[in-house]
């Protein structure tokens, strides 16, 4: 491609963002298509001789595109967000034509100096005491792993990864059964063994883990001659938002002197608020938190902060400085790449920096009191429906409900509804589970989302799970 084409396309490509965004309300939220649709259209064998970028982009719109589910749809209510705003989007295209590697302070400096501006943007933002730091991971995976890797290489004496865990007293983590899977996948690859993560009791409206049930369990695996590394406490929990009682699991971690990972990946977004702050009260004395502005914040995936209290663990845990990486003549410096488990880096705070300077906080605060405002209206909506109840009370703006039937196999129903709402495709829901049973769960978070919305939801989930109990 020589530089005219390449300002062709680049302009043909933004132009075609814009109007897809524009029409997405005409669209099926997730795609109608059996599994194998789109591998089935693409050619077996790669091409021997090179095709036009008409050819290529006409075979984009008609095989690609009918295959992908629209995350930035207004009437994404599954899952978390995953946003992307408009000026995050023009954000990334400077990112991809630079195609910067920014593991080192030398390998861009701007890139280094602006992530630690804008990490302390957030960090004021959020309302967190000076004395965190900061750092641009990939996902919130990533910063638990790091998280995960210091914890045990402290509790080890800094000796895990020079000797291995063999013949070392069994590493013991902490968690409730509500925290995210990537704690499991962090406790397996840090070589800790699913059976070292011990699940504390839940209890209460937010499923929080009983701190008299945390403290019994380090004291008897204390006892038990293994060896308790970490806790990793959440706010906003993937199912149905289960929330610890941050200050009274911070107060344990503090007896045992382990270190206190908080997993805050959605709900932290929503702490710009002051009014919500009291749901991670005594966040302050973690050891790391992680947010993800890539879900409900609207910066492009991917972009999660991991604020960090003692920065110095992690690139004790996780630096490697062979000679091709060193830095030489410059001291003070700081290489992120010796903050996080991956080498190579993208240039996520630009993003970042464009969002909050053309939104600003105040425009931010506005989208996510909306989104915990109309959510609420919508189950207090359901709630009144006679056929229907709430299941989960909304945390912030995540609730989950379930449809009453005169079926004996409720949970069987339910799968049913949720299945039938999104081929419906006004609208995408998932479901959880919640004390076994099954329940469908919602939430208002994709940044261009209006309470129009949120009423149409209302319409779909009622008219359908009528239609479907007949």
């Amino acid at each position: 491609m020589d530089e005219n084409s390449f300002r062709e396309w680049s302009r043909r490509a933004a132009d075609w963002g814009v109007d897809y965004r524009r029409s997405l309300p005409e669209k099926p939220v997730r795609p109608r298509m059996e599994p194998g649709a789109v591998f089935r259209s693409i050619e077996a064998s790669p091409p021997e001789q090179a095709e036009s970028m008409e050819t290529v982009f006409a075979d984009f719109e008609e095989k690609i595109l009918p295959g992908m589910t629209h995350w930035q749809h207004p009437r994404f209510f599954a899952y978390f967000p995953a946003n992307s705003a408009p000026v995050s989007v023009v954000a990334e295209y400077l990112v991809s034509a630079m195609a910067a590697q920014c593991m080192l302070w030398q390998t861009s400096p701007a890139a280094t100096e602006l992530e630690t501006r804008v990490v302390d943007w957030m960090r004021q933002a959020l309302g967190l005491p000076e004395g965190f730091s900061g750092v641009i991971q990939d996902s919130a995976s990533s910063a638990t792993l790091a998280a995960v890797l210091t914890m045990r290489e402290k509790a080890l004496n800094w000796q895990g990864n020079g000797k291995g865990l063999a013949g070392q007293a069994a590493v013991r983590v902490y968690s409730s059964n509500q925290v995210h899977t990537s704690v499991d996948r962090a406790i397996w690859v840090a070589g800790i063994g699913e059976g070292n993560l011990v699940r504390i009791p839940t209890a209460g409206r937010w499923r929080a883990m009983d701190a008299e049930a945390l403290d019994a369990a380090i004291l008897a695996d204390r006892a038990a001659g293994l060896l308790p590394a970490g806790i990793v406490a959440c706010v906003g929990g993937t199912s149905t938002g289960a929330t610890d009682d941050i200050a009274a699991v911070a107060a344990v971690a503090k007896r045992h002197g382990l270190y206190l990972h908080v997993d805050a990946a959605w709900a932290g977004s929503a702490m710009i608020c002051p009014e919500y702050r009291h749901f991670w009260a005594g966040a302050e004395s973690a050891d790391s938190i992680v947010f993800n502005p890539h879900k409900w914040l609207g910066a492009q995936f991917d972009c999660s902060i991991q604020f960090l209290r003692d920065p110095q663990s992690h690139v004790r845990t996780l630096a490697i400085r062979p000679d091709y990486l060193k830095t030489h003549g410059h001291d003070g410096i700081v290489n992120y790449s010796e903050w996080s488990v991956p080498l190579g880096r993208r240039f996520r705070a630009l993003k970042l920096w464009f969002l909050l300077r053309v939104h600003g906080l105040e425009g931010l605060r506005t989208m996510i009191r909306n989104h915990v405002a109309w959510s609420t209206g919508l189950a207090r909506r359901l709630a009144a429906e006679p056929d229907f109840e709430i299941v989960t009370e909304p945390m912030l703006s995540l609730f989950s409900f379930r449809h009453r039937t005169a079926e004996t196999d409720s949970d069987t129903h339910n799968l049913a509804l949720v299945n039938a709402i999104n081929d419906d495709g006004r609208i995408y829901l998932t479901q959880t589970t919640v004390d076994g049973r099954v329940a469908i769960r919602f939430q208002a978070g994709a940044f261009a989302t209006t309470e129009a919305d949120v009423d149409q939801a209302f319409r779909a989930i009622t008219e359908i799970a009528r239609r479907t109990d007949r």
